[in-house]
């Protein structure tokens, strides 16, 4: 079960490429990016597109950063916070 389960993954994998391939064949003419102080950049489309993917998931990232900070220094909190109260919790009976 786990070989079928691998194979079906690595068959997914593989036809996510070949769509993105296909897509990238499809669309190879030039694209022409116009930026502030008259800066010109021209790329395949298929380069704009990926470029504009990464640097929409960097962005993401950067924005969850502060919150998984502060996650973290509160887990690190929490271990000491329940070693301070384990003392109080012993005196219940054990069944």
């Amino acid at each position: 079960m786990k070989n079928l389960t691998r194979y079906l993954a690595l068959a997914a994998k593989l036809l996510v490429f070949l769509l993105v391939l296909g897509f990238a064949l499809k669309n190879s003419h030039t694209t022409i990016f116009y930026s502030y102080l008259d800066y010109v950049w021209q790329a395949p489309l298929i380069v704009m597109l990926g470029l504009a993917f990464v640097l929409g998931a960097l962005t993401g990232v950067l924005a969850l950063l502060p919150t998984l900070f502060r996650l973290r220094r509160e887990l690190a909190r929490k271990p000491q916070a329940v070693e301070s109260d384990t003392g109080t919790h012993n005196d219940m009976p054990v069944v």
